[in-house]
């Protein structure tokens, strides 16, 4: 049985229980599956998948559930301690226990996408797949064929939202690997204000396979900060494709940190279509033990005067594989545009391996662009510092390690995600105020 009939058929199985729904999602979803039949799973001879072998995941059987089940203690150590508006997932189904929608301001709307088709399923269907279609690869594809559940997140214009919303999906040890498909759709009307988070995690021994589409509009002068922070098991298997519509004078800021996963990929696109839209994309991914990483960004500068800075750091260990292709692209008319690019990686190992691939692509003659991409190792000179002032070696390293990632995470506004990061990138070190001085004074003594 080929990789591909073996989710065509539990499609079919799933179809098979639902109930009558409209002719717009059944179309869509047959749109979905046509395409993934005849395209299949990626191979590494596709030039966008060349460095990530995804036959772990087209060889999984994975099974659906409509269960919730999760320890509300167990919920609880997972959940980021920050104060949010919280919407929960278990493997994919919507969990209203673990959930905290209480005291939305006006003008908010945090739905499960199930609720949101059941309220008003012609509002859901315009934008839903507008920017995201099945075209884009063999995974938004089967991501389009199975959808059923995820979040619907509405501002209206003006509205400014003062706590985070956090989309919390957990995973589970299960009998048997599960998969889900969520959907994330967020329409941010003009002038409006919002912090997302995006929290991936769940059962130290859990083995599933999610695989997120999320589609971002952003009306004139939204700001929206995205936190994306994926710990999720290291028997799991992460695929994310996130797509952002920007209109003029709108701010994106993504934060994406990996830390977990077996096989992580995240595409990441913004497409600047008005005068003055901004995007900042900052990402730091680590990776040990046979973890895999594959970073893939785009930024569209589709409009003259407009701005874009990207600064994505990893840090491999082991045997980990960690692969950055950001690509910065300048429309013909894009005049007078800046866009940043910037890659540094360090390798703990002798054996981790790197595969970067920046690139410009300028159709415009009056832009600032600049794009580059260093690897390096620790260095040995700046552990002895380091050593010499009390540190025992594993704590120096971490030290080093942590300043390596400290342009990042400095613009890591949560401490609860910051703290998260550093302890999984760094371990147990001292306390973390003193180690400022301490990193400058190995530095000192190098320079």
């Amino acid at each position: 049985m080929s990789d591909t009939l073996t989710f065509l058929e539990t499609l079919n199985a799933r179809n098979s229980q639902r109930g009558p729904e409209p002719s717009w999602i059944a179309a869509r979803r047959q749109a979905g599956a046509a395409r993934f039949e005849a395209v299949g799973f990626p191979t590494r001879r596709d030039e966008e998948w060349k460095y990530t072998n995804v036959r772990d995941i087209a060889r999984g059987n994975f099974a659906l559930t409509d269960s919730d089940a999760f320890s509300p203690a167990n919920a609880a150590a997972l959940t980021l301690p920050v104060e949010a508006h919280r919407l929960t997932f278990v493997d994919g189904v919507y969990a209203p226990a673990l959930s905290d929608l209480q005291d939305l301001p006006n003008g908010v709307q945090v739905l499960p996408l199930s609720q949101a088709l059941e309220e008003n399923h012609e509002a859901v269907g315009g934008p839903l797949g507008r920017l995201t279609g099945v075209e884009f690869s063999a995974f938004t594809a089967l991501n389009t064929a199975f959808m059923e559940e995820g979040a619907v997140i509405r501002l209206a214009d003006g509205c400014v939202v003062e706590k985070p919303i956090l989309l919390q999906f957990l995973s589970r040890e299960n009998e048997a690997p599960t998969m889900c498909h969520p959907r994330v759709l967020v329409e941010a009307a003009g002038r409006s204000e919002a912090t997302v988070i995006e929290h991936h995690t769940g059962d130290a021994g859990a083995k599933n396979f999610t695989n997120l589409v999320a589609e971002l509009f952003l009306g004139r002068g939204a700001i929206f900060t995205h936190y994306k922070l994926q710990e999720a098991p290291l028997g799991d298997y992460h695929i994310a494709s996130i797509h952002v519509e920007q209109a003029r004078d709108s701010r994106y800021v993504s934060h994406n940190m990996d830390l977990g996963g077996a096989l992580v990929r995240n595409d990441l696109i913004s497409d600047l279509n008005g005068k003055g839209a901004e995007a900042t994309f900052n990402g730091l991914f680590f990776g040990q033990g046979r973890q895999h990483v594959d970073n893939h960004t785009k930024v569209n500068h589709n409009a003259p005067l407009t701005f874009s800075n990207e600064n994505y750091k990893g840090v491999l260990d082991d045997r980990a594989h960690g692969v950055f292709n950001g690509r910065v692209y300048v429309h013909r008319d894009s005049q007078q545009i800046e866009g940043y690019q910037s890659n540094q990686n360090l390798l703990l190992s002798d054996r981790a391996h790197i595969d970067a691939k920046p690139e410009l692509e300028i159709y415009a003659d009056d832009v600032k662009c600049s794009h580059g991409t260093t690897t390096g190792q620790l260095d040995e000179e700046a552990i002895f510092a380091l050593r010499t002032r009390g540190l025992d070696e594993q704590t120096a390293r971490g030290l080093l390690t942590l300043a390596f990632a400290g342009e990042v995470l400095e613009e890591v506004a949560l401490d609860a995600i910051a703290q998260r990061v550093e302890l999984t990138v760094a371990g147990k070190l001292p306390d973390r105020f003193n180690l400022v001085g301490l990193v400058e004074a190995s530095t000192a003594l190098n320079d």
